[in-house]
């Protein structure tokens, strides 16, 4: 038996050179917002840009360099897999970041008004 069928189709295996290449995007992709961050060079919003920016792109490097997925046929089902987990990640997310915040809008208690039902006489 070959070493490659072991992994079953689809499977593949980077070389040393993508892997250091990646290492190295994945490095710089971390040391540069924490160093943004560290100088204060950016004002607070394009700061957040960037270290949102750099996480989406370290997200497609690993994907691209480590787990090897692509366009290929050999990986289609690997692809529609990662793209519905990411699918319900969204979904998931999104939805409880809105529940909390339609309930967090109706909890809302205004400290300058006494609550109904309190002792307190204006």
């Amino acid at each position: 038996m070959e070493h490659a069928d072991a992994f079953g189709p689809g499977a593949s295996h980077g070389s040393l050179g993508s892997y250091l290449t990646g290492f190295g995007l994945a490095v710089a992709l971390t040391v540069v917002p924490f160093g943004l961050v560290m100088t204060g060079m950016l004002t607070g919003p394009a700061t957040v840009v960037v270290i949102f920016a750099a996480a989406i792109v370290q997200m497609l490097v690993h994907l691209h360099y480590f787990l090897h997925l692509d366009g290929s046929s050999g990986q289609r089902w690997n692809m529609l897999a990662f793209l519905f987990t990411l699918l319900v990640i969204v979904l998931l997310v999104g939805g409880s970041i809105w529940i909390m915040y339609n309930l967090g809008g109706r909890t809302m208690i205004d400290h300058g008004q006494p609550m109904a039902g309190s002792d307190q006489m204006t």
